[in-house]
């Protein structure tokens, strides 16, 4: 069978949409998960009345658009018209909160991830739970808006993921990735499912506040990767495609967060593999084969996309402050009538990075366009900041943004990697902080003093990983577990590189993180005192 014909009768193919903080992106791969298509759409988030949210009406114009895109590839490649395939997976950005009544509308606007306005029910719930609990969970959005006496309260009929939302609407199931579910209540790894005593506790603490309704009967059901999650209905055809091309019927896989397909996108799912996704957030995952001697509140635990527990380090910021640099420099060139392309500039620049100091020379370089739990600090100052004898060149400035683009995610690792001797056999680095060659490989590797492998397929990103899973959902042997199913189909033979630390990076990022955690005081007084 010819790729015209596959796609002609959509039974070998399976689509990933994820919902990106940036970019909604679309990819379309046949049996063998090799990419077929693909389309985008940007996008940015809204600061509304101090919350970070992104309107019902953007996502859906977004995800159309995005489908359109793919149409539009499908049909300049292969000359035919996508109207079949085979299993489709949406996933997005974790955590956040969309709350809904009985007739499913929307009671607030969406509260993504990026918000930092639950430090109080954070606070309470990881001292009665005894488990540490992110301001960015949707069950701290929740339990904050009950210690708000916020009205909409009493009429929360569920709340969900932005995934789990999307998913909803095209099956009618209100179903969670069991990765994507550990991002809204703790998950309970030996059963894959919420943990029983920590909803019994929660239960306590919302009845005390005059609520009822039983948590677990507001969240949704929880799935692992191949579970029967639904089939696209009519109404999610038509919402998906409004052209009315695409027919419905075909099996969706459980929506799952970015953290699950970036695990599955670097064959990152057992005990002792790790990933680090690097975009506009930053996060790094592994896979526990033990558990952690006790909670850190910069360390979150979820899991797998099929319910292992992973130690989780969560960054808000990561790329957004140097695509603002690269934008400046990008002006300059432009008012001296210089055309250079943004891919020019960002390799140049970051190339020149590691040209210079290995401990940038005193330079330090604050990313935070929102707040960073890890590190205390609930709302971002982007800055940089230098001693005045600080060797202030273009190289050691563009390294230190590159090192503080990974700045607290290495404060939170530091913990994991020295202190609980967590044992790492790979680790590797996906997103679009690792475009330029060895640059980002070499700065992380640095960062976590350990070897990073970066696949060919990194660029593809979560997307990718999505249709993955769905195509895992359509798989010939159902009882192929993950790991094999991604060892023999997905990985092998995949071309990747490995990047050793380099020693003098390891010390002199030691030695910048050093300065960085010292000029902490300064990003808390700007945020203090700057408003």
């Amino acid at each position: 069978m010819n790729i015209n014909e596959m796609i002609a009768e959509g039974k070998k193919t399976a689509l990933g949409i994820e919902f990106g903080s940036t970019r909604i992106k679309a990819v379309l791969v046949d049996a063998e998960n090799k990419v077929l298509a693909q389309g985008d759409h940007e996008w940015e988030n809204h600061l509304d009345n101090g919350i970070w949210t992104y309107p019902l009406e953007e996502v859906w114009a977004g995800v159309q658009d995005c489908y359109a895109k793919l149409k539009k590839d499908v049909n300049d490649k292969y000359d035919v018209k996508l109207t079949k395939i085979g299993a489709i997976g949406f996933s997005a950005m974790m955590h956040g909160y969309l709350a809904f009544d009985k007739d499913d509308n929307l009671l607030v606007p969406f509260r993504t991830w990026r918000n930092t306005i639950t430090g109080e029910a954070a606070a309470e719930l990881s001292k009665e739970l005894n488990f540490n609990m992110p301001q960015r969970w949707s069950i701290s959005h929740y339990y904050q808006c009950i210690l708000n006496n916020e009205p909409h309260v009493k009429n929360v009929a569920y709340f969900m993921t932005l995934a789990v939302y999307v998913h909803y609407k095209m099956t009618g199931r209100k179903v969670a990735g069991v990765g994507e579910a550990s991002g809204m209540f703790p998950i309970d790894s030996k059963t894959c499912q919420y943990d029983k005593a920590m909803l019994e506790k929660f239960n306590k603490l919302a009845n005390a506040h005059g609520i009822t309704t039983k948590v677990e009967d507001l969240l949704p059901e929880v799935l692992v990767a191949g579970d029967d999650a639904g089939t696209l209905t009519a109404e999610g055809a038509k919402l998906l495609d409004p052209t009315g091309e695409l027919e419905p019927g075909c099996p969706l896989a459980p929506p799952e967060g970015d953290a699950g397909t970036g695990m599955v996108a670097t064959n990152a799912v057992s005990a002792g593999t790790g990933n680090v996704s690097a975009g506009t957030s930053v996060f790094s995952m592994v896979v526990l084969d033990k558990p952690l001697s006790k909670p850190y509140e910069e360390i979150d635990m979820v899991t797998t996309p099929t319910g292992e527990a992973v130690a989780m380090v969560h960054c808000n910021n990561c790329t957004s402050d140097l695509n603002s640099w690269i934008g400046i420099f990008k002006e300059f060139a432009d008012a001296f009538g210089v055309d250079i392309s943004m891919n020019d500039i960002y390799g140049t620049l970051y190339r020149k990075a590691l040209t210079e100091d290995a401990n940038c020379g005193g330079v330090v370089s604050f990313n935070y366009f929102g707040g960073e739990p890890v590190v205390g600090v609930n709302e971002g100052r982007p800055m940089v900041v230098r001693k005045p004898d600080a060797k202030f060149t273009l190289a050691n400035f563009m390294r230190s943004n590159l090192y503080g683009a990974l700045g607290v995610l290495k404060i939170g690792n530091d913990i994991l990697l020295k202190e609980e001797k967590v044992s790492i056999k790979s680790i590797t680095g996906h997103g679009g902080f690792f475009k330029t060659k060895g640059v980002g490989q070499s700065v992380l590797a640095a960062a976590l003093n350990a070897p990073i492998t970066v696949m060919a397929t990194a660029g593809e990103g979560g997307a990718w990983g999505m249709a993955v899973l769905a195509n895992y959902c359509i798989r010939d042997d159902k009882s192929q577990k993950l790991q094999s199913y991604l060892d023999e189909k997905v990985f092998a033979g995949q071309e990747s590189t490995t990047m050793e630390p380099d020693p003098e990076m390891v010390k002199g990022y030691d030695e910048w993180i050093a300065e960085y955690k010292k000029a902490l005081k300064a990003e808390a007084c700007a945020v203090a005192e700057w408003r």
